[in-house]
């Protein structure tokens, strides 16, 4: 199965928005379970957002809630990730993902199914 790249990762200063996007793929398209988890250099990875297709519900880290917003597009694949006032710590490869059910969707997690290439956000102070 071929990968999607995501799109939207650069360079910003603190405090500046960035949006994140996944392309609708084979990957994700028509999953029920959507969402972004992360990876900083040296870390274990973090679950950032999770969306719950069928029951609506979005879920987000502590570190991140308040700040980040998912959000699936209307052609059913698109998966985006809002982020507002971005913090240094917020540094990580950030990767969309998606689960063949909703068994386990109810929490920002990082254990996917599947996973994209990733895509690097780096914030500086």
């Amino acid at each position: 199965q071929v990968r999607p790249v995501e799109s939207g990762g650069k360079s910003v200063q603190a405090g500046e928005p960035l949006r994140l996007s996944c392309p609708a793929s084979d990957l994700i398209y028509g999953r029920p379970c959507m969402g972004w988890w992360r990876q900083a250099p040296g870390k274990e990875p973090e679950g950032v957002a999770t969306l719950n297709v069928p029951g609506g519900g979005k879920y987000y880290s502590d570190s991140v809630r308040g700040r980040f917003i998912i959000s699936r597009g209307n052609d059913g694949g698109t998966l985006s990730l809002q982020m507002i006032n971005l913090k240094p710590e917020d540094t990580a490869m950030y990767y969309c993902a998606a689960d063949r059910g909703v068994r386990d969707c109810y929490r920002a997690k990082a254990d996917f199914d599947y996973s994209a290439q990733g895509t690097q956000v780096t914030v500086s102070s």
